[in-house]
């Protein structure tokens, strides 16, 4: 059955993890001690540090860094230093080049679009916002991050679907890791894992798989771009 909405994740599945582990994540990591001195106190990013435990603020978001942790403040710190570089034109979003042309054919066609990421919904936003595509934001009908849950928790994907106004049956979830589209069929999405070679994605075996958008939508009679 086709899909009345599709929700994606983003690295790994629109975008490559080279992005965001070698560009988005060295960027943010070496500007955090300026973007500290000159917007510590600004009411933002005070109330994001004020969730950051310890008195060495940045020793702490550095070592949060350094284990990839996907904790909502860093996240909501990085997505402001993302901006700028976004804003300057330091950074563009990356995209797989099958990404935009299937997406703009899904909207036009009427199907809900929707971003789950653990990368904060500002980041979400300014990656899409300045695409390599162009600005694919009004394509989306929502933008979710880990405030509503943990990607790999079953009633995170429940939220979202309330959130969207939908059944979870009337919902598929795209990403490339299994134990997230795990999560998200315990709560009754429909789930394909992206199989990406670029990016060194094993299929589980757990999910249907595809290597791109164009075969997602072979798969689940979504439009082809």
């Amino acid at each position: 059955m086709r899909p009345k909405a599709v929700l994606l994740d983003i690295e790994g599945t629109t975008t490559s993890i080279a992005f965001v582990k070698d560009r988005l994540f060295p960027f943010a990591a070496e500007a955090l001690d300026g973007f500290l001195a000159a917007h510590g106190a600004e009411p933002a990013v005070a109330a994001i540090l004020a969730e950051v435990p310890g008195a060495e603020k940045a020793a702490t978001l550095r070592g949060w860094m350094d284990a990839d942790a996907k904790v909502t403040p860093l996240k909501a710190l990085q997505g402001l230093i993302w901006a700028q570089g976004y804003a300057d034109g330091r950074l563009k979003g990356h995209l797989w080049p099958d990404v935009a042309a299937c997406l703009r054919a899904w909207a036009a066609a009427g199907v809900t679009l929707a971003i789950y990421s653990s990368g904060s919904v500002a980041a979400q936003r300014d990656l899409f916002g300045h695409s390599e595509a162009g600005d694919l934001v009004p394509l989306f009908a929502g933008f979710f991050d880990t405030r509503v849950g943990a990607k790999r928790e079953a009633a995170s994907y429940t939220a979202i679907a309330a959130a969207l106004g939908l059944p979870p049956g009337d919902i598929l979830f795209l990403s490339d890791v299994a134990e997230e589209l795990d999560a998200a069929a315990a709560a009754g999405l429909a789930a394909c894992q992206l199989v990406r070679a670029a990016d060194g994605t094993v299929a589980s075996g757990r999910h249907p798989g595809a290597t791109d958008f164009p075969a997602v939508a072979h798969a689940f009679g979504l439009p082809a771009a």
